[in-house]
C-alpha cells in the first residue's frame, strides 16, 4: 500500500510548486495518497484537494486582522481533516502564517513534517527558526543564500534549487509575433485582488505615454475578467489569460507587483521594474520589521539593485513612466540589465528542483516506521 501524504499550499505559487512536486512524487510511488489544501495545478497532478488556496489567501497585516476569524477556521478545520487522513507525512510549502501552526500541530501529534519554499525568515521574524527547528524534521529551501542562513542559525537544510525553473520556458529567448508591429509591455498587477486594485489603476497611468506600444494585462487564474474589465475600462489594453509566461516571452519590458512573478519575468529574461504599493498600516509594520534592503528576489538574490524597485512614493504615474522609459529606450540600461538576469539564472542553476525534492520526501517516507509498528 502507498504511503500517505498531506500537502497544504495557499496561494498561487505554491499551488504551481506544489503540483510540480507531487506530480514527481506518483512518479516513484504511483500508489502514494495525496490530500491536500492547494489548487488546480496539484489537482491536475493527482491531489486530492480538499481546500482551495483562493479561500486562504489573504494579503498584508490589515487583511490578515480583518479575516482573523476565518484563517483560525480554516486551521482548525485543517487539523481536524490531518487527524481524520492519518498521513505519514506532512508537507507544507511556504505559506508560514498557517503552516507553521500546522507544523506545531502535526509534530505534537508524531506526524512527520516536510517544509518545501522556507518562510522568509531571514527577512523578518528570525526568532521563528526556533519553532522550525522544534517542529520541521526537514526543509528544503530554494535560494542559495538561505542554506547558509540557516547553518548559522544551527540547521542543516537542504538547497534544490528554485521550482520555477522547473515550471519556465526551457529557453529564456524572447518569441517573436511577427503580426504585431508594435512592441508589448506586459503588465503584472498581482495575483490577488487587493493588490490588483491597487496596483493596476496606476499601471494603466503609462499607457498614454507610449502610444507606439502594445499594453497586456496578465490576469491571475484565480480572478474573474469583470474585475479587470471594471479598472481596465476604455483603455488600449488587452487582457491576457493563461498565457503570462508567453506574454512575458514576447514583452519588450514589464511592470510587475512584486511577489513570485518579479523572479519569474527575469527568469524569462524580460527587463523589468518592480512595483508595490501597500496600505499605511501594512507599510508601516514593514518598516518596522522587515530586516533586508530590497523587496524583490531578483535583488536579494544577487544581493545589489538589479532592478528598480518602485515602492510607496515612488509607484505613482511619474516615476513609473520614467522608468518604463528607460526599459523601453535606454540601450545601455537594457543591456546591463539583460546580463544581470542571465547571471541570475546561473546563480540558481538549471532545473529539475521538483524532482530534487520528490526524491527527498520519498527517501525520508521510506525511513519512516511502518503504521502501527
Amino acid at each position: 500500500m502507498g504511503k500517505r501524504l498531506y500537502v497544504i499550499a495557499g496561494e498561487a505559487s505554491g499551488d504551481l510548486h506544489g503540483g510540480n512536486l507531487v506530480r514527481e512524487l506518483l512518479k516513484l510511488d504511483p500508489a502514494m495518497q495525496v490530500r491536500a489544501w492547494g489548487g488546480d495545478r496539484m489537482q491536475a497532478a493527482g491531489a486530492d484537494v480538499v481546500k482551495h488556496y483562493r479561500e486562504l489567501a489573504f494579503m498584508g497585516f490589515t487583511q490578515v486582522i480583518l479575516h482573523l476569524r476565518t484563517i483560525l477556521r480554516n486551521i482548525k478545520t485543517c487539523k481536524a481533516d490531518i487527524l481524520a487522513f492519518k498521513p505519514d507525512a506532512v508537507v507544507l510549502i511556504d505559506y508560514p502564517g498557517f503552516n507553521l501552526r500546522i507544523a506545531e500541530f502535526a509534530k505534537a501529534n508524531g506526524i512527520p513534517v516536510y517544509y518545501y519554499i522556507s518562510p522568509q525568515v531571514w527577512a523578518w521574524k528570525a526568532g521563528r527558526v526556533k519553532a522550525i527547528k522544534r517542529d520541521v524534521d526537514r526543509m528544503y529551501v530554494i535560494l542559495p543564500f538561505e542554506k547558509k542562513w540557516y547553518a548559522e542559525h544551527g540547521m542543516d537544510v537542504e538547497f534544490v534549487g528554485h521550482p520555477l525553473l522547473d515550471a519556465l520556458p526551457l529557453s529564456a529567448k524572447k518569441a517573436v509575433d511577427a503580426s504585431n508591429e508594435n512592441p508589448v509591455v506586459a503588465l503584472l498587477p498581482g495575483s490577488r485582488t487587493q493588490e490588483i486594485l491597487r496596483m493596476l489603476p496606476v499601471m494603466l497611468s503609462v499607457v498614454k505615454h507610449f502610444p507606439d506600444h502594445d499594453f497586456k494585462v496578465a490576469a491571475a487564474p484565480s480572478v474573474p475578467a469583470e474585475l479587470y474589465a471594471g479598472i481596465i475600462g476604455n483603455a488600449p489594453v488587452e487582457l491576457i489569460a493563461d498565457g503570462t509566461y508567453a506574454l512575458l516571452q514576447q514583452a519588450k519590458a514589464a511592470l510587475v507587483t512584486s511577489g513570485t512573478a518579479t523572479l519569474e519575468t527575469a527568469l524569462i529574461g524580460t527587463p523589468l521594474a518592480v512595483c508595490y504599493g501597500g496600505g499605511a498600516i501594512n507599510v508601516w509594520l514593514a518598516k518596522r520589521f522587515i530586516k533586508v534592503k530590497f523587496i524583490s528576489l531578483v535583488n536579494l538574490i544577487m544581493d545589489r539593485e538589479v532592478v528598480r524597485e518602485l515602492i510607496q512614493a515612488d509607484m505613482k504615474p511619474e516615476p513609473l513612466r520614467n522608468e518604463l522609459d528607460r526599459l523601453l529606450n535606454d540601450l545601455a540600461y537594457r543591456e546591463r540589465m539583460l546580463a544581470d538576469l542571465s547571471e541570475l539564472r546561473e546563480t540558481l542553476g538549471g532545473p529539475g528542483a521538483s524532482a530534487e525534492t520528490a526524491g527527498l520526501v520519498w527517501k525520508s517516507l521510506q525511513c519512516l516506521p511502518e503504521k502501527g509498528v
